[in-house]
């Protein structure tokens, strides 16, 4: 069904509107990879998108309320990440091979999402819970995905009894989201984005079967 979108005054958006409102947000996230979201006013957002600030003002209170919409669609793709995990092969090879998978998609959707996930781990960070429930949902998803896998192997005696599957799914997509999101700063301590991902592979492959990865 076509995205329902009510502007300030509570109107559905038609067509034309929703268009404008879809390129001031493709402008805002544009700016944001160029400045710090706090340093981006409604009228140079308005200025690039071709439109005036009247008209910003008709769909969004200011530009955080901006920068939550666009969070709250990038939290919404993050969905993409959990068929990575679910009803893949996890032991062997193939076990590693599906952590390579994993690890590949982290780091190609914190490339692609950059600078609207520095806003949302930077509020989040400051204690905003509106920024802190979008990444938990983001991240929610493939968190239950591998907690899943890892108690299935529990129950096929693969993994130790004493691994609380949530908690360690917890601990592999807390670290596989700070590893994603500082990928620059690895390659400036010249550690290559290849090792990374190898090293990331090996402990996730480690982590949810139970077993070394395979040489």
């Amino acid at each position: 069904m076509p995205e329902t979108v009510l502007t300030a005054d509570g109107r559905v958006a038609g067509r034309r509107a929703k268009a404008t409102r879809r390129r001031l947000l493709e402008v805002l996230t544009e700016m944001l990879g160029e400045s710090p979201y706090r340093d981006i006013t409604v009228i140079d957002m308005a200025r690039r998108a071709g439109t005036s600030p009247a008209t910003f003002y008709q769909y969004f209170p200011d530009i955080e309320a901006a920068v939550l919409t666009i969070a709250a669609e990038m939290a919404q793709g993050g969905k993409q990440l959990r068929p990575l995990v679910e009803d893949q092969p996890w032991t062997g090879k193939s076990g590693y091979e599906t952590a390579r998978m994993l690890v590949d998609g982290f780091l190609e959707f914190w490339r692609h999402h950059e600078s609207v996930l520095r806003v949302v781990d930077l509020a989040t960070i400051e204690g905003d819970e509106r920024f802190h429930e979008l990444r938990v949902r983001m991240l929610n998803n493939v968190t239950t995905a591998l907690a899943d896998e890892i108690a299935e192997l529990q129950r096929r005696g693969r993994v130790a009894e004493n691994v609380r599957p949530v908690a360690m799914a917890g601990a592999l997509v807390g670290m596989l989201a700070h590893n994603a999101a500082h990928q620059r700063g690895f390659e400036a301590w010249d550690i290559s984005v290849d090792d990374l991902r190898d090293s990331m592979a090996q402990l996730v492959c480690w982590a949810v079967s139970g077993r070394r990865p395979p040489k």
